[in-house]
């Protein structure tokens, strides 16, 4: 099975490194552009084949280690790989 999560700032929290991409794409030349945020993207492989438990293991690693769940919120995606 295959975990895939989506980590990005909350609403309300300053992106600094958003801001600095906006800035770039404008410098660029792309116009009408605003509001950029960025995030991370997490793939993970695991052994689990039951999907409440993987989910379950996904949660807790976003809350211990893969996101800061102050000023982060996290979403997660399972998806069986071929051939499982």
């Amino acid at each position: 099975m295959k975990a895939r999560v989506h980590v990005t700032l909350k609403p309300g929290v300053l992106d600094p490194q958003g801001k600095a991409i906006e800035h770039s794409l404008s410098d660029l030349g792309f116009e009408g552009i605003g509001g950029v945020r960025q995030g991370k993207f997490i793939e993970i492989e695991l052994a689990e084949t039951d999907a409440a438990k993987a989910e379950a293991m996904v949660e807790e690693m976003c809350k211990k280690l893969l996101s800061n769940v102050v000023i982060e919120n996290y979403s997660i995606e399972l998806e069986w790989l071929k051939g499982v």
